[in-house]
């Protein structure tokens, strides 16, 4: 430090009096002003240090002194948000707060003597009166920028000051205003001199009110707590993920008019949907009616037409091709009618058929048959057999017939399709369709006459497709539209098996003839007029109620039961034998060992499994043939 002369404070830093021009007035000699000085202030020297502070001098920065009914912070005699001369950042001049140990007043006085006129006279503003309010001077245009947001900095409150160190609570004075005595050691100013005038602030500058004196070596205050601390936007969160009371987290908050303005943009969207989809479903509605023809006239969808073809195979194709072949025969003679079906065999005009169907015409009777298209024609009888119930007719002057292709019945297997085509209950040209639900089924039919000469023996075809009276004689076709059987027998629910001649319905129990028998029959009826049945020369017990078939002890009519020279006699059958077998197959009965034989031809061979004496024995032999009636 330099001690050895008391510095002066210059002119530049003297505070002038001025008038309303802005103008220093001449106040004369300042106090303490001497005749032969340069103007200068003689500054007051510094007490003599004591030994104990080491030479150097703690300064601390005067407080301001308030003014009875002004604010604290703010100079005595000074209009309110005017800084001080001299003042820098908000920091009043030093010359403000009297030294420690001056008079009360040097700091008013000093103030009141750089501001003031003449003695006594008013204090005199800075500046002239802006006419036009101007900012900082005046209230803010609307030409006005507003000011940048800034942190703020963190400083005391409008007149309270901060305590030196070393300077506890206690040591501040109890009332506002009161200025702080330095602490001991610290020189204070000369009383009388003002402390160094502050520059005037440039003109549209904003005007800085008076802050409160801070030290550079104090902390800066600590924050009130509670939840109405004031707010600050910069403030750090209390906790990691929180805010603070009652600050703001960054969100936008709605305001009640931006609340009722987005209720109503929801409610206009939820009736713009509301219409599309009611405009929607009315638009579906009515092009539905409209296609439709409307409420009044009901018009239902149909599908177009389509061709009329179909699978060759399938049921409708079987009967497209099979129906133009089938007939429909009326039988009227010797006081009684009937209606069967046939089929044609040849383009000469032969038709099969059962014989049990043609049975009333005999001789003098009369046939009609019925073509599919409707045509009629008159009908003779070619020949019959009722051992095998099977007939042939002829149509006579009718051209352009179309047979019907045989199938071979040894090839069938049990669950083959078939189709059934008749004229149940006389309704021509019915089709139905089934399986072959059985093979080799010995079936006896007819015998409504005592002496057994309807009688029908037939090793059948067994199918679940419905066959009623007026089916007989319809073919039973295969896959290919192939007659596989001749349809001629149901049960019924009520009796054994019997012609569909009867009136019992169907209950899925049909038999067929098989074609390969009905196809030798048919041709020897064709060339011949009569059948040959296959035989072995022996006569049966039908009473036997044993399993197999038991030959008789004593003859027809008195003739032997083994027939002289016949096939049986030869292969060595004697009265009393029984037939338990033929080809491996069993025989429980005398009409299955019938059936079992009329299913060959004539001239066949068969091996028959004999028992006599409770012994079996295997006998081979060559069927004969006998004429059929």
């Amino acid at each position: 430090m330099n001690e050895g002369k008391p510095t002066k404070a210059k002119w530049w830093s003297r505070p002038r009096p001025q008038g309303l021009s802005g103008e220093p007035e001449s106040t004369g000699p300042a106090p303490g002003e001497s005749a032969d000085t340069d103007g200068d202030f003689e500054l007051a020297r510094p007490a003599a240090r004591q030994a104990a502070d080491g030479g150097d001098y703690e300064l601390r920065r005067p407080e301001p002194v308030p003014a009875d009914g002004e604010p604290a912070g703010v100079p005595a005699g000074m209009p309110v948000g005017v800084p001080a001369e001299g003042a820098e950042d908000g920091v009043p001049a030093a010359s403000a707060v009297p030294a420690q140990g001056g008079p009360a007043g040097s700091a008013v006085e000093a103030r009141a003597a750089s501001s003031a006129g003449p003695a006594g006279a008013a204090p005199k503003p800075l500046h002239d009166p802006d006419p036009y309010s101007t900012p900082p001077y005046g209230e803010p245009g609307p030409w006005a920028p507003a000011p940048p947001v800034q942190h703020p900095a963190a400083t005391p409150a409008h007149g309270v000051t901060t305590p030196a160190p070393g300077v506890t609570t206690e040591d501040r004075p109890a009332t506002p205003g009161t200025p702080v005595p330095p602490p001991q050691g610290t020189p204070a100013a000369p009383p009388g001199i003002p402390g160094p005038a502050a520059p005037l602030p440039p003109p549209g500058a904003p005007v800085q009110g008076p802050a409160a004196a801070v030290h550079a070596d104090a902390q800066p205050p600590t924050p009130a707590s509670g939840p109405w601390q004031r707010y600050d936007p910069w403030a750090a969160p209390v906790a990691p993920g929180g805010h603070g009371p009652l600050q703001q987290t960054g969100a936008g908050v709605l305001s009640t008019e931006q609340r009722r303005r987005r209720g109503r943009k929801a409610l206009a969207g939820a009736a713009v949907l509301l219409a599309l989809v009611s405009g929607g479903v009315g638009g579906v509605m009515g092009t539905y009616l409209e296609r439709n023809g409307g409420v009044g006239t009901v018009e239902l969808p149909q599908a177009g037409k389509e061709p009329a073809g179909r699978d060759a195979d399938s049921v409708a194709g079987i009967a497209g091709r099979a129906l133009p072949s089938v007939v429909t025969l009326h039988v009227s003679g010797s006081g009684e009618q009937g209606t069967g079906t046939g089929f044609v065999l040849d383009t000469r005009g032969h038709i099969l058929t059962n014989n049990h169907v043609v049975q009333s015409a005999g001789s003098t009777g009369e046939i009609t048959v019925t073509f599919n298209g409707g045509e009629t024609a008159e009908a003779e009888l070619v020949g019959r057999d009722s051992g095998y119930d099977l007939a042939v007719v002829r149509v006579k002057g009718v051209r352009g017939l179309t047979p019907l292709s045989l199938g071979n019945s040894d090839n069938v297997q049990v669950g083959d399709p078939v189709v059934a085509i008749g004229a149940p209950f006389d309704l021509a040209g019915t089709v139905t369709s089934g399986i072959i639900s059985a093979k080799q089924r010995p079936i006896t039919a007819g015998g409504e006459k005592g002496d057994g000469s309807d009688v029908s023996y037939v090793d059948a075809l067994q199918t679940d497709a419905p066959i009623n009276p007026g089916n007989s004689g319809g073919p039973l076709l295969d896959a290919r539209a192939r007659v596989i059987g001749i349809n001629s027998a149901i049960r019924s629910a009520g009796s054994g098996a019997e012609p569909d001649g009867g009136q019992s319905g169907s209950i899925g129990l049909g038999f067929a003839i098989p074609i390969n028998q009905g196809k030798r029959v048919a041709e020897e009826l064709i060339n011949t007029g009569k059948a040959t049945h296959p035989v072995i020369g022996i006569t049966l017990d039908m009473d036997y109620t044993g399993d197999g078939a038991r030959v008789a002890v004593e003859g027809s009519e008195g003739g032997p039961p083994v027939t002289v020279g016949g096939p049986g006699a030869k292969a060595g059958i004697k009265a009393g034998d029984v037939v338990t077998e033929v080809d491996g197959q069993r025989v429980h009965s005398g009409e299955e060992l019938i059936v079992k034989t009329r299913a060959h031809r004539p001239g066949d061979r068969l091996e028959l499994t004999v028992e006599r004496a409770g012994k079996e024995r295997t006998v081979s032999l060559v069927l004969g043939s006998s004429g059929g009636s």
